[in-house]
């Protein structure tokens, strides 16, 4: 593996993270597959490098920092709140550039102040920017994927179909693929006669024994990874999924939802006159969003300058609620990129919950545009 140089501004970066009150932290190169590829996300799962150990278990070459560093607090019983930084090497496959990277960030694990912890983490993403890239105009996207579930529950739809819709949020190809499902549905074909007969009669119990037999006839069961009362209720979740239908009142709020595109000093009034108009109620998630926005303009930074997008999301699962990006403007690279994943720690094996927000810098693409300084 041929060994790549760090940054010249490594010290300079290094040197923001210690002035922000961060402790540095490193994490193993290889390691366990089974979080990346469970939790991390598909867009993520089919970039990475794979491997096994000699017992057979799957590992792979680290592809981000995020779920390493979760686990290396986890495993110390570190309490909280705690600030992380890191700089080091990643591994994954990727459409431009190399395959192996540096990348640096910030995760910001247990501050139960959610506003300003989500505030603080832009105030450092484009701080640090700002000192590495002078003279440089940052943009800043945002997106909240709290409000898009929101939405989505508030329309009362199947959990399956929230769910499904909640998964692809950030992917539009993806959403608009599944509200296309919604509005014409097509009914599933595919179900074994008894199968279908035992679901449309509601005989739960039949349905599994049925279910447990043609396991057992099959010689499937002896190997299955599913329990016959797991596969029932998911042919249960596939018929009535495939049987619902989307009307086109809920369709058009959920287009001009995903339509919402303002400065996001705009943001807080535009979606509560949505909110309004549909007739949702968005609670808590328009709350935490409209304290966000307070916290930001507190801390100095130009709400003006901020683009909100109520569909843009991040192409990694375990995000929450907000989501950003930034860069530079002219250029469509991504240089820095966050969000809050309250529920990962938890998900990886934490006892308590535990609120959390960071971001990550892609160093190679900071160098190309220190390049052109």
């Amino acid at each position: 593996m041929a060994l790549i140089n760090l940054p010249v501004f490594a010290n300079d970066l290094l040197d923001e993270f210690a002035a922000r009150n961060t402790e540095r932290i490193d994490t193993p190169v290889i390691q366990p597959a089974e979080p990346f590829l469970d939790i991390a996300g598909e867009d993520l799962r089919r970039r990475i490098f794979m491997t096994e150990s000699e017992t057979g278990a799957s590992l792979c070459l680290r592809p981000e920092f995020t779920i390493p560093v979760c686990i290396r607090h986890i495993e110390t019983a570190t309490g909280t709140p705690k600030r992380y930084s890191y700089l080091g090497e990643v591994f994954r496959q990727r459409r431009e550039g190399g395959n192996e990277f540096y990348q640096a960030g910030i995760e910001d694990l247990g501050d139960i102040n959610i506003a300003s912890a989500d505030a603080r983490a832009i105030g450092d993403a484009t701080g640090i920017l700002a000192r590495l890239l002078p003279g440089k105009r940052l943009t800043v996207t945002l997106g909240d994927q709290a409000v898009f579930e929101a939405v989505v529950q508030a329309l009362g739809l199947p959990l399956g179909w929230q769910k499904r819709l909640i998964h692809a949020f950030g992917n539009m190809g993806q959403l608009e693929a599944l509200l296309a499902s919604l509005v014409s549905p097509q009914f599933a074909t595919d179900l074994d006669d008894d199968v279908a007969r035992l679901i449309a009669a509601g005989d739960e119990a039949a349905l599994i024994a049925h279910i447990d037999a043609t396991m057992h006839r099959t010689g499937y069961s002896s190997n299955a990874s599913r329990s016959p009362a797991e596969i029932a209720r998911r042919l249960k979740e596939k018929l009535v999924l495939s049987e619902t239908r989307l009307d086109d009142a809920a369709f058009r709020v959920l287009e001009e939802f995903l339509s919402l595109r303002v400065p996001l000093i705009n943001a807080s009034a535009a979606l509560a006159g949505f909110a309004d108009a549909a007739g949702l109620k968005l609670g808590n998630a328009l709350s935490r969003f409209d304290g966000r926005v307070a916290a930001l303009g507190n801390a100095g930074i130009d709400l003006a300058s901020i683009d909100y997008r109520a569909a843009f999301g991040r192409p990694l699962d375990y995000y929450t609620g907000l989501v950003f990006e930034v860069g530079i403007q002219g250029s469509s690279a991504v240089l820095a990129g966050g969000g809050r994943f309250d529920r990962l720690l938890t998900l990886l094996g934490a006892k308590d919950r535990i609120p959390a927000v960071g971001f990550s810098l892609w160093l190679d693409r900071i160098e190309t545009e220190r390049a052109a300084l």
